[in-house]
């Protein structure tokens, strides 16, 4: 049988890092009330010649670095990203330029918001799987500082920026054991990003993250709760049987709500929600990239990656690591 395996990691993070204390300077907020709703600390934000191309390539170019491999080895290349560098050509093509490379397919998944990367690292490991492609460079990139409200304290103060990649390829030994997608249409209020191509906007602020927040943390817990019972039960395995999560990172209390599900302490889970915010797209693969790099997560481990995002849409990845 054909798994796909992560064979490198990389991350890029801007250099500027705005505090609890400099959003203190912008809107009606506190350190102490950013910390207790939501465990952020600082985030980083992408300077002005910044994109989510640029991002994506530094990360990319560590991930094939880790990985061994050479840009002219790479199948597929897939760029989950809510903020992409044009409507078309797609970011991904745009790295692909970049790198140096033609003919493999590039695309961006860009409609599933914080829940992208999940769904973009489940379809290479599918066509890898098939035998299609032999690897993948999956990532995910994002400036959410270009698309919050910078009145609005309760969304700016969430999000940040930064890209992580992963390079998966073919092998023998297991990887990637499965992953599971899911979409609720009914939601779609929750969490969204208003604006329309050629249409008046109708909704103010509409071209600025739309959120729910009190509404968007029941639903996480409750789904995410389901959806690690169904990861669980489709590999035979048992919590006791997982040593890393790998969450997005969207609220310390979510991911605080999650371990305890699985009944791991949170010494066992790959946290940078303090320092980086919430990263949408890019915060799986950038807390993946932390915990291995700092060698907290090691070959064998098993871990479970988890992703929610505007949809709404969430997904998981059973990785042997």
């Amino acid at each position: 049988m054909i798994y796909s395996k992560i064979l490198g990691t990389g991350a890029y993070l801007p250099e500027k890092i705005l505090t609890n204390a400099d959003m203190e300077k912008i809107v009606d907020t506190t350190h102490d009330w950013i910390v207790e709703r939501t465990g952020i600390h600082q985030r980083h934000i992408a300077a002005e010649h910044e994109t989510a191309l640029t991002m994506a390539e530094k990360a990319s170019r560590q991930a094939m670095t880790d990985a061994g491999i050479t840009p002219a080895e790479i199948g597929m290349i897939i760029i989950a990203t809510t903020t992409p560098e044009k409507m078309f050509p797609s970011t991904a093509c745009l790295l692909q330029q970049r790198l140096g490379i033609a003919g493999c397919p590039a695309f961006d998944l860009n409609s599933t918001a914080c829940a992208g990367f999940m769904y973009a690292l489940s379809i290479a490991d599918q066509y890898i799987k098939s035998g299609a492609i032999k690897s993948a460079l999956v990532i995910g990139s994002e400036v959410m500082s270009r698309v919050v409200d910078w009145s609005d304290r309760t969304t700016c103060v969430l999000f940040g920026d930064g890209a992580g990649a992963v390079v998966i390829g073919a092998s023998q030994e297991p990887g990637v054991l499965s992953t599971h997608l899911h979409a609720d249409g009914t939601h779609k209020d929750v969490l969204s990003l208003p604006v329309s191509i050629g249409k008046p906007m109708d909704v103010e602020g509409a071209l600025y993250i739309q959120m729910t927040g009190n509404q968007l943390f029941k639903l996480a817990v409750n789904i995410l709760g389901d959806l690690f019972d169904e990861t669980l039960k489709a590999n035979g395995l048992k919590k006791s049987d997982i040593n890393w999560l790998v969450p997005h990172q969207a609220n310390i209390r979510i991911i605080q709500s999650m371990a305890k599900k699985l009944d791991l302490d949170m010494d066992q889970v790959a946290i940078t929600l303090p320092d980086q915010g919430n990263t949408s797209s890019a915060s799986i693969p950038l807390a993946l990239d932390k915990a291995i790099r700092d060698g907290r997560i090691k070959r064998g481990d098993m871990l479970l990656l988890e992703g929610f995002g505007g949809g709404l849409a969430w997904g998981s990845a059973l990785i042997k690591y």
